[in-house]
């Protein structure tokens, strides 16, 4: 039985299906009993159990886009997808629960669409079974958008490719069994990447530090080394040299990806600051009776409202396969930069207990910030809608 949308504003969206909705439910659920108990350890830990992954993958939230023949759910509709962002972002119980969406948004499309039937039936049944774990590497120490400047190289000697190199920022790096790995084949700037898969048991191949961030601390984030890495040119995703059309290919979806989340997660922020102003009393009388904290929601509410109209919007050409690199790449740096300047404000409303820990609204402000920088800075976002303007 689908559960009724918590929110007014859910029940005026047409984005979505009854079984958009029936699933929203699936991932609730699965949240409050496999998340819930295990939040504080993982924040601890810097880490998810690799079991989880298994669990997501028993409970259809994880591989749900794999074709059937491979044990997945065959379910190629990215609504799926933003269903689980939204419940995510909404009501953040744990950012490690970031792991299995970031699998399912940007990893598992690789093995999907860039992988000939051998790879795939090599890898997809693991993958959707939760027993592969994936990751993507592509950011390099010092190389972030800049796709062009990446040094990782991969020669070929007969049969193979030996990979040398280091990655960094790497989400589920730690846990990751599968690593897409971005690397130099060839001395032109695009033409000389390619994307090789790495298997983490390969000798050579190490996981570096766990890296201790501001925020999102339950959401493993790693450097990787690879020093003279021994792969099988069977391992090459595509053709040598169409790294860069393949790394293209999969960020619209990304971003589009952290837009949505970006919103549901402001609404999120939005209504518990309603409900903390409502309580918290100032001079004899609620917080939220001042004037100028009617006017702060007045005006986050309403900017929320219309960023959410903006992104049903993607998500049904995305959906469509009708949404442009520049339609994704303004997406996601208009609603990342608004959730940040929200949760900030909304912070400011706490007062003296917005920074401590033990409220929700300290721990938005920590996890916020890195979604105007990830899956392409906000200046990197504004170049590319810049250009597209024939400026």
């Amino acid at each position: 039985m689908t559960q009724t949308p918590t929110r007014a504003t859910d029940r005026l969206r047409t984005v979505y299906d009854v079984e958009h909705e029936q699933f929203r439910d699936v991932v609730r659920e699965f949240v409050a009993q496999h998340a819930e108990p295990n939040a504080e350890r993982w924040d601890r830990e810097g880490q998810v159990d690799r079991s989880l992954f298994e669990r997501a993958a028993e409970a259809g939230i994880l591989g749900f886009g794999i074709p059937e023949e491979y044990g997945g759910g065959g379910a190629d509709d990215f609504r799926f997808n933003a269903v689980m962002g939204e419940e995510l972002a909404r009501n953040p119980v744990s950012s490690g629960m970031a792991g299995i969406a970031l699998s399912n948004d940007i990893v598992i499309p690789y093995f999907t669409d860039l992988t000939n039937d051998e790879q795939k039936r090599r890898w997809l049944p693991g993958i959707a079974a939760g027993t592969l774990i994936t990751a993507v590497a592509m950011t390099e120490p010092g190389t972030g958008s800049d796709l062009a400047g990446i040094r990782t190289r991969a020669v070929r000697d007969g049969d193979d490719y030996v990979i040398d190199g280091t990655k960094i920022f790497i989400s589920n790096g730690q846990n990751a069994d599968l690593v897409v790995t971005a690397v130099r084949t060839g001395a032109d700037p695009h033409k000389g990447l390619s994307l090789i898969v790495v298997e983490a048991d390969r000798p050579g191949f190490s996981r570096g530090r766990k890296l201790d961030k501001i925020g999102l601390h339950a959401q493993d984030t790693s450097e990787l080394v690879f020093e003279g890495v021994r792969v099988p040119a069977a391992n090459l995703l595509g053709a040598e040299g169409q790294g860069f059309l393949g790394l293209m290919r999969n960020l619209p979806q990304e971003r589009i990806s952290i837009a949505a989340a970006a919103v549901a997660a402001s609404e999120g922020v939005l209504d518990r600051t309603l409900a903390y102003v409502k309580e918290r009393h100032a001079f004899g009388k609620p917080i939220g009776s001042f004037q100028n904290t009617r006017f702060e929601l007045a005006e986050m509410v309403t900017a929320t409202q219309v960023s959410r109209a903006y992104i049903d919007q993607c998500l049904l050409r995305h959906a469509a396969g009708e949404l442009s690199a520049e339609d994704a790449a303004a997406a996601k740096f208009w609603t990342t930069e608004q959730y940040v300047d929200i949760v900030n404000r909304c912070l400011q409303l706490h007062g003296g207990y917005g920074y401590m820990r033990e409220y929700r609204i300290a721990r938005d402000y920590e996890d916020a910030r890195i979604t105007t920088i990830y899956g392409g800075t906000t200046e990197i976002m504004k170049e590319i809608v810049g250009r597209s303007l024939g400026l």
